[in-house]
């Protein structure tokens, strides 16, 4: 009796049909995986679906345009910058914002969305630029606002402090210096913003 030395591979066995937001999360993950690896402009649907391993079909029924699917992917993948910290006093709390802050800009989502801005066109960049605020400059905001509330309940902040200006100063340095001096943000560096910047900023008058 002849036996082939070939051997029939083993079958695989299908993936399980996924449905709801399983798929969709699928899907979302695949675009950012496939934004890192080609970048925007070489970025398809076809792409997306094959890496996801479904169906373009069910990409075009969820996301009609590239645009929309990239910039529900890069919110989703965000960090959460919902929860105020309180860790007893506000130059503490103000680096625990900023680190987060920093953790956003500089998660695979945030590298991302940067690396979108730079090749996209005008409108699109506009489009993108909403995720940056809605996503990072909006709730970034809404944590310096509690963390100087607070400040000012407890005596440390001045209660003239709490004004847009000063609310803007840290995501106004942090984008600054992260786009346009390509600075990466060492504990070290927030540190000194928070003590050279926002502590002299904040500060209640002595009496």
């Amino acid at each position: 009796m002849v036996t082939s030395r070939w051997t029939a591979a083993p079958a695989q066995a299908p993936s399980p049909r996924r449905r709801g937001a399983v798929l969709e999360r699928a899907i979302l993950e695949a675009a950012l995986d496939q934004l890192g690896a080609v970048g925007w402009n070489s970025l398809t649907m076809e792409g997306v679906a094959a890496r996801a391993q479904t169906g373009k079909a069910a990409v075009y029924r969820r996301w009609p345009s590239k645009e929309d699917l990239v910039a529900d992917a890069l919110q989703a993948g965000l960090p959460d910058l919902t929860e105020v910290p309180d860790l007893g006093g506000v130059r503490e709390d103000l680096l625990e914002v900023c680190r987060r802050v920093r953790e956003a800009m500089f998660s695979p989502p945030g590298l991302a969305l940067r690396s979108v801005l730079h090749e996209c066109g005008v409108t699109q960049a506009e489009r993108f630029s909403q995720v940056i605020v809605g996503g990072v400059v909006e709730p970034t905001l809404h944590l310096l606002r509690e963390v100087v509330r607070r400040g000012i309940e407890r005596g440390e902040v001045r209660p003239d402090a709490a004004n847009s200006y000063v609310f803007d100063a840290v995501p106004a340095m942090m984008m600054y210096r992260s786009k346009v001096c390509a600075s990466e943000w060492s504990d070290l560096d927030l540190q000194e913003m928070i003590d050279q910047l926002m502590v002299p900023l904040l500060r209640a008058r002595v009496a």
